[in-house]
């Protein structure tokens, strides 16, 4: 990455002046190198000198003219200027960004990998809804986020584990128990009344349909609460298999689907328990067993164990924060992933302290876990908010989401805004066939470049090796420039966790080369140049590469027409 080529040629160059007697011996920061804002202040620069004024006793722009004066001459580097008041500025050489066509199209679908994660362990666990029901547009935005995440993470060098935790434990599978009882009951001939706290949605029905059609009266011959507990497995199995279904269709894959229940099971929950108070932070009240985070800055401690008064189910004692704090076990002792990365509504952001005091206390470095909260989302229709809850029945599911706006549509749009703003999913713009629709324009784009290059062999034109010297003009080394900074958003995206960079860049590349077509013609009549044909071409195709790679780290795709 040609970022980091020059971060090393200031810091060498700092180090030959220090070498020199130019600089005083201090020790170098990071050297940071960014975009500039404005064009005349070249490709990259630095502010580093503004950082190194207080220890090299110098002013900014004597620091910044002396790194200037100690970096060597660089092919890719066409000139290193200073500016005031403490800026070294350096503007990338033709001749290294046409050779750079070249490179883009031999790595094919390989260019934007950065190798910054060297092979360590990631987990990045997503979605995760209560296996109760259809997911929701909330759960898709989750899905987006999460999936998005785990692909640009392979692509940053991590070895990356994606999985779901079946939240099958806990009063809500229960509800899904006796919802389904209930109407199965009814279909039975049975006068059953209808929980309270039950899921109302016709999906309910459809199960119960499901098991009478498949196991008859069976759950009648049981005492009620037996037959509830077989329901909920039964259902939750039910639901997990749909579940499995909509994200294979929304091209989320998942390696492991870990179920909550086998914490319990396993007994793993219980030892964490123990382990916590051989660690001296638990402590019994009011028949409860309490987690002591007030012993980690937190404001008020925190219930890890019912009372039985409180709970009647006693599989339903344990908290949340229990199993989550065998569930962060689970993952960084015993299957020793290096980092747990979490996607998590914002509803839960008071869960997210306990659960980093709670590792802390366990003796697992809190550094390891990472929680990202994204905010809902907010389907409208018709300029009306449409209601989503499970338990009324009063949503649309991802599956509807899908039929209704496509696959593409849905992951593209769904990570444009960072995860901490709330945002709304516009039905009519996911749809519409315009440059307003971002995603259809970049899709576009492909298809256009995909297009050119069919119309290129229609003509008999043959692609041989290209002059690539021959790209001088603004916008064919503006779009190469535009082309090469998908490893720095992969980079960026990656450190920061932040998908919605993606789809940013994308659009801008799509944006860029739509400039270039505008201004310098590829084929005849309009280009008589065959020379120039060819090294155009080339530059076209590593554009349709880079787009298509940009499109499937989101898990969109490239179409080929439209």
């Amino acid at each position: 990455m040609i970022r980091n080529t020059i971060a090393e040629l200031v810091r060498n160059a700092i180090l030959a002046a220090q070498t020199a007697g130019d600089l005083p011996a201090f020790e170098i920061p990071t050297v940071e190198i960014a975009r500039p804002p404005r064009a005349e202040m070249g490709d990259y620069s630095t502010s580093l000198p503004l950082k190194l004024a207080s220890v090299a006793k110098r002013a900014p722009l004597q620091i910044a003219q002396t790194i200037a004066k100690h970096i060597p001459a660089h092919a890719a580097l066409e000139k290193v200027e200073t500016a005031a008041p403490g800026f070294v500025n350096f503007t990338l050489a033709p001749a290294w960004l046409a050779a750079q066509v070249a490179e883009i199209n031999a790595a094919g679908a390989r260019f934007g990998n950065v190798n910054i994660g060297n092979g360590q362990r990631v987990q990045v666990e997503h979605v995760s809804a209560n296996p109760t029901g259809p997911l929701t547009v909330g759960s898709a935005r989750n899905m987006a986020i999460g999936d998005t995440l785990a692909r640009v993470l392979r692509a940053a060098g991590y070895t990356v584990a994606t999985e779901y935790y079946v939240n099958d434990a806990g009063s809500q599978v229960r509800h899904l128990g006796a919802s389904i009882y209930a109407r199965y009951a009814q279909q039975l001939g049975r006068d059953e009344p209808f929980p309270e706290e039950g899921y109302r949605g016709a999906y309910v029905q459809d199960m119960a349909r499901e098991i009478v059609a498949r196991d008859g009266d069976v759950y009648l011959q049981m005492p009620k609460p037996d037959a509830i507990r077989a329901l909920k497995r039964v259902g939750v199995a039910m639901v997990v298999e749909w579940l499995k279904q909509t994200l294979t269709r929304a091209r989320a894959e998942f390696d492991v689907w870990f179920s909550e229940q086998s914490l319990r099971e396993t007994g793993l929950l219980d030892e964490i328990l123990t382990l916590l108070a051989a660690r001296g932070f638990t402590y019994e009240m009011d028949d409860a067993l309490w987690f002591q985070a007030t012993a980690f800055g937190l404001d008020k401690d925190a219930v890890l164990v019912r009372s039985p008064q409180v709970v009647s189910e006693p599989d339903e004692r344990a908290t949340y924060l229990a199993s989550d704090l065998a569930y962060v076990w689970n993952k960084l002792a015993l299957r020793g992933f290096d980092r747990a990365i979490y996607v998590w509504g914002a509803d839960h952001h008071g869960d997210v302290p306990r659960v980093l005091a709670g590792a802390t206390a366990l003796g697992l470095d809190p550094q390891r876990v990472k929680i990202i909260l994204y905010q809902l989302v907010r389907l409208t229709r018709g300029g009306e908010k449409v209601r989503m809850s499970k338990r009324a029945g009063e949503f649309d599911t991802l599956d509807d989401l899908l039929d209704d706006v496509g696959v593409d549509a849905v992951r593209f749009l769904l990570i444009t805004s960072s995860s901490d703003a709330t945002m709304d999913f516009d039905l009519k713009l996911a749809v519409k066939q315009s440059n307003e629709n971002p995603v259809y324009y970049v899709q576009y784009m492909h298809a256009r470049i995909a297009g050119i290059l069919r119309n290129a062999a229609e003509q008999g034109i043959t692609r041989t090796q290209a002059d690539l010297n021959l790209l001088r003009h603004p916008a064919e080394l503006n779009l190469i420039k535009q082309m090469l900074k998908l490893e720095e958003t992969v980079e960026l995206a990656a450190v920061k966790l932040e998908p919605h960079h993606l789809p940013h860049y994308a659009l801008d590349l799509g944006k860029t080369f739509s400039a270039f077509y505008d201004h310098c013609p590829i084929l005849p009549p309009k280009q008589t140049d065959p020379a120039l044909t060819q090294a155009r071409l080339a530059l076209a195709v590593a554009a349709k590469t880079v787009l298509a790679r940009a499109l499937d780290l989101m898990g969109v795709s490239a179409p080929e027409t439209m």
